[in-house]
């Protein structure tokens, strides 16, 4: 197994952590009287490193093979398979007894072929004890291993519904979106057709290409702010064909922020809300500005009530602000300063629920 698969396996990589530490602190009353002479002589007579270094090599090796016996037998590390109080129980007793044979064949290997091990009396008499610490170990371990996978999946689990939802809440959002958009422009539309058949025509060409813009980038849910603004641009002449020059535009967009992202028809949804609220004639002209400070996006229009509150569902600040928490959990500012309306939108230099913009 390659090293990296090895890091990827969690299981795998905590038994063999778990093998080595366990492996080494069953063995430390050795490893200490090995640097005392006369508590070696009392305790383990005839004792040498070479006799400890191997203890501690198969009582690691046992580990291991104790730690795989549980996986094969009872799938720990298979986040899926339920463990219940009795399968514990037979765990524990399976691990058990497997420590107390792979001791007896450790003795039998020393006595037979003269492995290295220690003699002394005290050590074999700490063999049963040490068995029985090394079972609550292995089927410890392999319990906690169990709950921290099955948690990890759970975690996964609800990511991957949190994120559908999220994409069906954002889905839901734009079919809003467009609809709203239509509605408006259809009813410009109808009023021009009243009053002049050929701007009618030319508002219509326009519209069309609008419409196909935002169809092409339907399954977008964020774009930069040149394109974004590429779009307010195709849909800010049909509003200058309908107002002519009682509408007009202050725009100043920094360059360096041309590849910050925010969600479509972000602007085109502000420049719908000011006309909408606001009178536009010849006595009251209506300038909305339109600039960036920082990574912000500022859209500004002087409050000129309309005599008559505008009617409809209202739902383009709410559904802009909702698309901003559901894509970057952020905010969008709205302000009123010194008589005048301003919307601030976060610039954002990625989605941080995705890499790219698109699904």
């Amino acid at each position: 197994m390659k090293i990296s698969q090895l890091f990827k396996d969690r299981y795998l990589l905590s038994t063999l952590i778990v093998s080595a530490v366990v492996a080494v602190l069953i063995h430390f009353p050795e490893v200490l009287s090995l640097s005392d002479r006369f508590e070696r002589e009392e305790l383990f007579a005839g004792m040498v490193p070479k006799d400890v270094i191997n203890e501690i090599l198969f009582t690691f090796v046992s580990l291991l093979l104790l730690f795989w016996i549980n996986m094969r037998v009872f799938r720990f590390n298979t986040p899926m398979v339920r463990v219940t109080k009795g399968k514990m129980v037979l765990s524990f007793l399976l691990t058990w007894g497997a420590s107390s044979l792979f001791g007896q064949l450790f003795v039998w290997l020393h006595h037979q072929f003269d492995i290295p091990a220690i003699d002394a009396m005290v050590h074999h008499y700490l063999h049963p004890l040490r068995d029985l610490i090394i079972a609550c170990i292995v089927t410890g371990s392999n319990y906690i291993f169990h709950l921290i996978l099955k948690q990890q999946r759970i975690v996964v689990e609800n990511e991957a519904l949190r994120t559908e939802s999220l994409r069906h809440q954002y889905e839901s959002l734009k079919n809003q979106l467009n609809p709203h958009m239509l509605f408006n422009s259809l009813n410009t539309l109808q009023s021009l057709i009243r009053e002049s058949p050929d701007r009618a025509l030319d508002y219509t060409q326009e519209l069309s290409q609008v419409l196909r813009y935002t169809l092409q980038d339907s399954d977008r849910r964020c774009v930069t702010l040149a394109e974004e603004m590429q779009f307010a641009r195709a849909y800010i002449y049909l509003m200058k064909r309908r107002y002519e020059d009682n509408l007009r535009f202050d725009i100043a967009i920094d360059e360096r922020s041309r590849g910050l992202l925010l969600p479509p028809m972000s602007v085109q949804l502000l420049i719908e809300n000011a006309i909408k609220h606001n009178e536009i004639s010849n006595r009251n002209p209506l300038t909305i500005s339109i600039r960036t400070e920082g990574r912000m996006l500022l859209v500004c229009n002087p409050i000129q009530p309309k005599r008559v509150a505008p009617s409809g569902p209202g739902i383009g600040l709410d559904n802009l602000a909702k698309r901003y928490n559901l894509l970057w959990q952020k905010e969008i500012q709205i302000s009123t300063e010194a008589g005048r309306f301003c919307v601030r939108l976060p610039l954002c230099q990625s989605d941080m629920n995705h890499a790219s913009a698109d699904y």
